[in-house]
């Protein structure tokens, strides 16, 4: 089974619905078998971090929304990611552009650290205060996590993987994806939100269940026709 996640590293409920989707998965028999994905995609792709400035006041104005009723929910947030083993600093969180970021977890994707980087840039956003559009900071994730300075280094002062970025992205709008996270199981079976992990553990079971009843070619032979072939026990004409 194949899953693709499109989430944001600044997503509050990218890393909720990734943390109750693992938790599933976890449990689920055949996860060994399961194949995950993470795609790129931007909440704000002109977002700009302004030093000194609380992560609450920038939200307040991006939406328009009263700083303290931002409060309030953040709050809220903050509490759904405590459920699942999750630190959220509001108050300290810095408003980050994640395009490079986006970038160095492509790197780690031809890496086979793709897991790795991803896990860490939420943790280092979320519970860390770290600034995901600082190089500096963005090389030291990818060193922490196992990948070569020098080729973070390279590709942050370089155009790769802008492309793969934007991919992703578009690919989102093409599947008319309205918001993250978005899973896509087996390129077929979409599931939105962070969603309870019951819901998830129901969607697992359900494509496994349906891709193993489902032949993996759909015989085109007419029903009346006879036909010849050879099994390793012999041939027949049938």
């Amino acid at each position: 089974m194949k899953v693709e996640i499109w989430s944001d590293f600044v997503c509050p409920f990218c890393y909720i619905g990734k943390r109750r989707f693992e938790h599933a998965l976890e449990n689920f028999p055949h996860r060994d078998q399961v194949a995950v994905q993470f795609r790129s995609y931007q909440l704000d792709p002109a977002a700009q971090h302004v030093p000194d400035k609380k992560y609450d006041e920038t939200f307040s104005e991006l939406k328009g929304i009263p700083l303290e009723q931002v409060s309030v929910m953040n709050k809220q947030v903050a509490d759904q990611a405590e459920e699942v083993g999750l630190t959220y600093r509001f108050d300290t969180m810095k408003y980050s552009n994640t395009f490079d970021a986006h970038r160095i977890a492509k790197l780690a994707a031809e890496n086979n650290k793709e897991a790795e980087l991803t896990e860490r840039l939420f943790q280092a956003y979320f519970a860390d205060s770290e600034l995901l559009s600082d190089k500096n900071t963005l090389v030291r994730l990818a060193e922490e996590t196992g990948l070569n300075k020098e080729n973070a280094e390279n590709v942050l002062d370089s155009c790769k993987f802008r492309n793969k970025v934007n991919e992703d992205i578009d690919l989102a709008k093409q599947l008319g994806v309205q918001g993250v996270p978005f899973f896509v199981f087996n390129e077929k079976y979409a599931v939105s939100g962070a969603q309870p992990e019951k819901t998830f553990t129901q969607v697992l079971e359900k494509v496994w269940q349906e891709e193993q009843e489902k032949p993996v070619l759909q015989s085109l032979n007419p029903n009346e026709n006879k036909t010849s072939y050879c099994t390793g026990d012999g041939c027949e004409n049938k």
